[in-house]
């Protein structure tokens, strides 16, 4: 399983947050290449989430199609980074991009799992 991506386990050297903002600048603007890069540096972040959230069995089952879905998550949490992120003082606070998709990417697994199983409990109750 995810095996299709474990080329980008060791692609990339870790960055740091400096780097990983200005990346995430060049992202938003029209660089293409930029957004896949960041996309793929955080891939692995996303299997590790699905790797602690999900049980084997439904790793098994699901992990392929939940990471893709999860992958199209990360290309919009692009976009909707702020780079000029203030906490409630007024302070600029940068923010790791694995830091700001986390509860994103897990809201997302939750879901997933639950509008899959649930699907599964109505087509079994049809019988």
């Amino acid at each position: 399983m995810f095996e299709t991506y474990r080329h980008l386990k060791h692609k990339y050297s870790k960055i740091s947050l400096y780097q990983e903002r200005r990346l995430i600048k060049q992202a938003q603007g029209r660089s293409k290449k930029k957004k896949n890069e960041l996309v793929e540096r955080h891939i692995w972040f996303v299997i590790f989430r699905v790797n602690q959230i999900v049980f084997s069995t439904y790793r098994t089952r699901f992990g392929e199609d939940m990471l893709s879905q999860a992958i199209l998550i990360l290309y919009d949490k692009i976009k909707t980074y702020d780079l000029r992120y203030k906490d409630k003082y007024g302070n600029s606070k940068p923010v790791r991009f694995s830091s700001y998709i986390w509860k994103r990417i897990d809201g997302f697994i939750i879901d997933y799992l639950k509008e899959e199983l649930d699907g599964e409990k109505l087509s079994t109750n049809n019988y």
